[in-house]
């Protein structure tokens, strides 16, 4: 059962994202679905995908938190001191929104749809 603020999801960017898949799945056997052109969801092991949407261009992977009422998680982020850094948005699968902590580490959190 998923669990509100425990990580649910790692997103790595995928700058060539032909290429990302082809190493990994090489390097250690890994497969993917696909997502349209811009991003690959790992199939087995951890819960995560490759994204080379340069609209969401970030330069570390980006941790994703699972919420069951995601506008109550926003609302928690921002009163412990976070800052919102792409409001709720829908995407194929769910919704979600960015934030960085105080250190300025920024991650997600989604609830599916």
């Amino acid at each position: 059962m998923r669990e509100d603020g425990r990580i649910d999801y790692v997103e790595f960017p995928a700058g060539d994202l032909a290429a990302t898949k082809a190493f990994y799945a090489q390097a250690f056997g890994w497969s993917f679905t696909d997502y349209g052109p811009g991003y690959a969801a790992m199939t087995e092991g951890m819960d995560g995908g490759f994204n080379a949407d340069p609209a969401d261009r970030v330069s570390t992977p980006l941790v994703i938190l699972f919420a069951h009422d995601l506008e109550a998680m926003e609302a928690k982020v921002k009163a412990a001191g976070g800052t919102v850094t792409r409001p709720i948005f829908s995407f194929t699968g769910g919704r979600r929104f960015h934030f960085r902590d105080p250190s300025g580490n920024e991650l997600a959190a989604w609830k599916s749809e």
